[in-house]
């Protein structure tokens, strides 16, 4: 409101100005929220923090008498400084995953456990205090978690493929981090229930029917039926999969293909590649991250949350995994063949994966 008072007229925003030109170089006047603009809501509020010691002055002027029941108290100025500090994480990733300088589909899965580590935090740490604006804001916090819970369910069983797949092609994390899932919740990483041992099934289903299938198949005269269990994987990992490409889609060319499995023969130019994409695809699973030269910085500290990311993202893109998987393709790496399935993978841009797509519409 008080926004909107000060810019209603150009000499009261010249007033305004006039107000601050003893203690600071660049004047500049409140901003108002802008609903369809990503973080407005924390920009009007940083803004009016930083002016609070002039908005008193600007009241202070007998023609504005009536507007000092707007005055802020330093009780509210508290309260805004906590929303604050609730709502930087969002403005934090928001503008990082715009950014898209290079592969960024990577870091879906981790940016959104991130928001949703933060949201609990908060929630945890407001109920213990009993003052009605905590219980306010414990509620507006409760009504977001639902709205990131309503966006994150957007997520089909392709597109978990899709981001499952993308964490796990990072050459410097591979599956570090659903490990490090398992270890929080107690969950031994080799059972068949964890998240570590699903997306390993899930992944290597993936490369199985989207890759393999096609380098081993031959041509037929009578299409037979194919088991559905060829198809989606049997696990309870099955919730984030389903095969995008039909392995057995015989539409492109007006033929009909199957399965080794279901014939005698096959060309040993295919099954070599089908063997070398299996043995690729089963080291990177099952090998150490690698070692980067430069690591670079991976997840923000909590004090750059108050930093706009461009400014300190020329160290937060190291290492580049493109470049790695670029290098493995030339010199002829064991990862060679996997570099391919990357290719794929990394050239999807993340507001085009539906989870992205609904968190920017929202």
């Amino acid at each position: 409101m008080l926004a909107v008072l000060i810019t209603l007229t150009p000499g009261r925003r010249n007033e305004f100005i006039d107000c601050q030109k003893a203690k600071v170089r660049i004047a500049v006047l409140l901003i108002m929220d802008v609903k369809t603009h990503w973080n407005t809501k924390l920009e009007l509020l940083e803004r009016a923090y930083r002016l609070r010691e002039f908005t008193p002055k600007w009241l202070q002027n007998p023609t504005y008498s009536q507007y000092r029941l707007l005055f802020t108290t330093q009780d509210e100025w508290t309260i805004v400084k906590y929303v604050m500090e609730v709502l930087r994480p969002f403005r934090y990733w928001t503008l990082w995953m715009s950014k898209r300088h290079t592969v960024t589909l990577h870091h879906v899965i981790t940016v959104y456990k991130d928001m949703f580590d933060h949201i609990n935090g908060v929630m945890r740490a407001l109920p213990k205090k009993k003052t009605r604006w905590k219980e306010d804001l414990f509620f507006a916090v409760k009504l977001a978690r639902q709205k990131l819970s309503k966006y994150y369910a957007e997520v089909t069983r392709t597109t978990g493929l899709i981001l499952i797949s993308a964490h796990i092609l990072e050459p410097f994390r591979k599956l570090r981090s659903f490990t490090k899932w398992d270890n929080g919740m107690d969950i031994n990483s080799e059972d068949e229930k964890s998240y570590t041992t699903q997306y390993q099934e899930v992944f290597l289903k993936y490369v199985e029917n989207e890759y393999c299938a096609k380098h081993r198949c031959v041509l037929v005269n009578k299409l037979e039926t194919i088991p559905s269990s060829n198809l989606v994987p049997s696990s309870t990992a099955a919730a984030s999969y389903q095969s995008s490409i039909d392995p057995y889609d015989s539409s492109s060319d007006g033929k009909e293909y199957l399965t080794p499995n279901n014939v005698a023969e096959t060309t040993p130019g295919r099954s070599n590649r089908t063997a070398r994409l299996l043995t690729a695809t089963r080291l990177q699973l099952n090998s150490p991250p690698e070692a980067p030269k430069n690591w670079g910085q991976i997840s923000p500290n909590l004090n750059d949350y108050h930093s706009d990311p461009m400014e300190i993202s020329s160290t937060f893109w190291i290492p580049d995994i493109t470049d790695w998987w670029r290098q493995q393709e030339e010199t002829h790496s064991n990862y060679a063949d996997l570099s391919n399935v990357a290719r794929d993978i990394f050239s999807i841009i993340p507001h085009g994966v539906g989870v992205e797509a609904s968190f920017s519409i929202g």
